[in-house]
C-alpha cells in the first residue's frame, strides 16, 4: 500500500455536499475540492450555491453549483440529473440539517408538531431521501462513500431545547451503522461526524461565545476545514477500514463545565 500522501487525493470522484452554501458545508466543499474531488455544491438558495462553487472553481478546482431542496426527492433527482452523466456521484455529504431561518429552540413539551416534524423531516427523513437517490450508482460502481454531518445533541441530553434536533440526528446515526453493515461488502462506507461547538455561533468576543470556548480544551470551536479533513481521510483509500462509525470531532467538549 501507498503510505505517501497520494493515498488521500480524491482525483476521480465526485462528492455532492448538501448544505454547502455557507458555514460547515461551505468548507467541506472547499477542502474536498483541494483533495481533488469535482463538488456538486448543493444549497437551497441559488445564490448560495453558486457562490460557493464559483469560488472553488477561482481556486483552481472543479465545482458546480446545485440547487434544490434535500426533503423533496424528485426535486433532488431532477437537479442531479442536469448535472450530467459525467458527473456521477461517487461520494455524498449529507451535511444540510438546519432549517432556513435556523429553527427555533424550544422544550420539547412546549414544542408545536410542525417544529418537531421539521427536525425529522430535515435531519432524517432528507438523508434517507439522498441515500436512496445516489446509493443504486455507488453500489453498481462497487465504491462509494455516504458521510452524514451529526451532533453531540445525538447522544447527550442538553437542556437547550433542542430535543427534537436531536432524536432525528440520533436516527441518521442508526441508519449509517445499517447502511455500513449493507454496503460494505459492496465496496461502499457509511460513517457519521458529530460535531461538537463550531465558529459561526457569533462574534469571537461575544461572552456566550466565550463561555463556549472555554468548554473546549483545544481552546477554539471547530471550523468548517476541520470537519473537511476528516472527510477526506473517511473518503480516501487510506480511511477505507472505517465504516458504520459514528466519530465525535469536537475538541475533546465536555459539557456542563
Amino acid at each position: 500500500m501507498d503510505l505517501g500522501v497520494e493515498q488521500f487525493r480524491l482525483e476521480g470522484r465526485t462528492a455532492l455536499v448538501t448544505g454547502a452554501g455557507r458555514g460547515v458545508g461551505a468548507g467541506i466543499a472547499q477542502v474536498l475540492a483541494a483533495a481533488g474531488a469535482a463538488v456538486v455544491v448543493n444549497d437551497l438558495h441559488v445564490d448560495r450555491a453558486r457562490a460557493v462553487a464559483d469560488a472553488i472553481v477561482d481556486g483552481g478546482h472543479a465545482a458546480v453549483a446545485c440547487p434544490f431542496d434535500v426533503t423533496d426527492t424528485d426535486a433532488a433527482k431532477a437537479a442531479l440529473g442536469a448535472v450530467g452523466e459525467g458527473r456521477a456521484i461517487d461520494i455524498l455529504v449529507h451535511n444540510a440539517g438546519v432549517p432556513d431561518g435556523g429553527g427555533r429552540p424550544n422544550r420539547f413539551v412546549d414544542m408545536p408538531r410542525a417544529d418537531w416534524q421539521l427536525q425529522i423531516d430535515l435531519n432524517l427523513a432528507a438523508m434517507m431521501r439522498m441515500v436512496q437517490v445516489v446509493l443504486p450508482r455507488l453500489l453498481e460502481n462497487g465504491w462509494g462513500r455516504i458521510i452524514q454531518i451529526s451532533s453531540g445533541a445525538s447522544s447527550r441530553g442538553l437542556p437547550i431545547g433542542v430535543a427534537a434536533y436531536g432524536a432525528a440526528k440520533a436516527g441518521s446515526e442508526a441508519l449509517v451503522r445499517h447502511l455500513g453493515v449493507e454496503c460494505g461488502p459492496h465496496g461502499v462506507t457509511a460513517n457519521a461526524l458529530a460535531l461538537g461547538l463550531m465558529e459561526g455561533l457569533g462574534r469571537a468576543d461575544d461572552p456566550k461565545v466565550e463561555k463556549m470556548i472555554r468548554q473546549v480544551p483545544i481552546g477554539r470551536l471547530g471550523r468548517g476545514t476541520d470537519v473537511g479533513a476528516a472527510i477526506v481521510w473517511l473518503c480516501s483509500e487510506a480511511g477505507g477500514l472505517v465504516n458504520g462509525q459514528v466519530i465525535h470531532l469536537n475538541g475533546g467538549t465536555v459539557f456542563g463545565r
